[in-house]
């Protein structure tokens, strides 16, 4: 920072020229576009629906309102959007409001360059800090986003008529910058008045004052369709000014909320000795659930399905394979099909089973786990691999399983039934440690199972499989 500009002689002789925040946007989208990056990182399953639109608004000069269910990463691609900033930005110092030194609009600013003129001091201003958000509440009012008088500058003496008493909202402080409002159908309708002048003029106009700020400022907003399109809480006026509507999406398959659970998942490891491994037929497990989730009659769909859900579910299966080997005394420790009863805690309360009778939203859920076991041990498992075992099963083998077995029993089962083999190595993926060989080899016994080919006895965490 110590070459750049301190006055505004100094920013006049460098030749840093002034754009509107939208124009910056612009250019700085248009390099990404061109050199064919992403506009941002971290939002996955969007380069083929909802990026294509958000270029085509940054490049259009449009306000953007986004519409989807929650876990959509509609907040992660606002609070992105700063990154199309220029990283560094100058203001007239002490500014409340990030007055241009070439047109400032304050008062403060107004006087300071009519005093000093170019020995103005300057002062830079990051990107980040070029970002406003506010969550829209039924108590929000305008003194919040607009302004109001600030009783204590006139107590110290000023007259009401001076500009000077304005206390500036979240809006003028957000003045060449990018202002979210997020969940905008929770804006009282008297209140979204106050925004169409900052929408479609540019200004915003302070109660008593004869005075007009010409903001320059990016508006991007976000919104439940139920709540947009159903309920009517958004004014008709201020659905007009927004220049792009973009509707986001839950992701498309199993594979891509895999990616995405996997992204934003916590790890989970105890010190430098003992960690925890998911293999990925079991994270497909638990993405699969949350597909199958949006898909069932079962589950509320105007409460969505949030990908927070699978992130959870991932945690939570880490969560119980880590406390189950610990007390197995184990230090490589993988998830088996047994840790997936710990799903239950992490999903009722993020999805709204209807069940016609009492007491059903925990059948409910256990038949979205086997069909998301059963869906997977499809995709994953040769039939024709697995008739050898299912023989074995017949002439009277019986096998138990459960969190009291440690991985050194369950893997042994290869050795005991050695048809086994060739499916459990075709789930390692170069995993060969007894606890991923016990962890396959349970898998495709649950598989077989709920494919209707062995009998499984339940009692407690404990299962026996036998021939049918």
């Amino acid at each position: 920072m110590t070459d750049r500009a301190a006055n505004l002689g100094q920013l006049r002789a460098s030749g840093w020229q002034s754009r509107p925040v939208k124009e910056e946007i612009r250019a700085n989208a248009v390099a990404k576009i061109s050199a064919g990056k992403p506009l941002f990182a971290g939002v996955l399953g969007y380069e083929d629906t909802v990026m294509p639109q958000l270029e085509n608004a940054l490049l259009a000069g449009h306000d953007v309102i986004f519409l989807g269910e929650r876990g959509q990463a509609k907040t992660r691609m606002i609070r992105s959007l700063t990154g199309l900033l220029d990283e560094w930005m100058p203001i007239v110092a002490g500014s409340e409001i990030n007055d241009d030194p070439y047109h400032p609009v304050s008062k403060h600013a107004r006087d300071l360059v009519d005093e000093m003129g170019d020995e103005t001091p300057i002062t830079w201003v990051h990107r980040h800090d070029r970002f406003g958000e506010k969550l829209a509440t039924p108590d929000t009012s305008i003194a919040d986003l607009i302004g109001e008088v600030d009783p204590i500058k006139v107590a110290e003496g000023r007259y009401l008529s001076d500009e000077l008493t304005l206390h500036y909202g979240l809006v003028p402080r957000t003045n060449r910058g990018i202002f979210a409002i997020n969940e905008l159908p929770d804006l009282a309708e008297r209140i979204q008045v106050g925004m169409l002048n900052v929408l479609e003029e540019r200004d915003v106009q302070i109660r008593g004052y004869k005075i007009r700020l010409p903001l320059d400022v990016m508006l991007v907003a976000s919104a439940n369709p139920e709540d947009y399109t159903n309920r009517g809480r958004i004014i008709t006026p201020l659905k007009d000014r927004f220049g792009s509507q973009i509707r986001t999406h839950y992701p498309l398959d199993a594979e891509l909320e895999y990616e995405i659970m996997q992204q934003e998942a916590r790890p989970l490891s105890v010190g430098e000795t003992v960690g925890v491994t998911v293999p990925h037929y079991l994270g497909e497990v638990v993405a699969t659930f949350s597909q199958l989730a949006r898909a069932s009659s079962h589950v509320n769909q105007r409460s969505g399905v949030s990908v927070r859900l699978s992130v959870s579910n991932y945690e939570a299966l880490a969560a119980n394979a880590l406390r189950r080997g610990l007390r197995a005394g184990e230090h490589h420790i993988v998830a088996r099909v047994d840790d997936l009863d710990a799903l239950a805690a992490s999903s009722i309360g993020k999805i709204e089973i209807e069940a016609l009778e009492d007491g059903r939203e925990g059948v409910i859920f256990d038949n979205l786990v086997k069909g998301a076991v059963l869906t997977v041990y499809n995709d994953r498992i040769d039939p024709s691999h697995t008739t050898p075992i299912v023989d074995a099963f017949d002439e009277g083998l019986i096998v138990q399983t459960g969190e009291d077995l440690s991985s050194d029993e369950l893997a042994a089962l290869v050795e005991r039934v050695p048809a086994l083999r060739e499916p459990v190595d075709a789930l390692l993926d170069g995993d060969t440690s007894t606890g991923a060989i016990a962890a396959a080899t349970e898998f495709v016994l649950e598989g077989l199972h709920l494919s209707k080919r062995l009998n499984k006895d339940e009692s407690g965490q404990n299962a026996t499989y036998r021939g049918r």
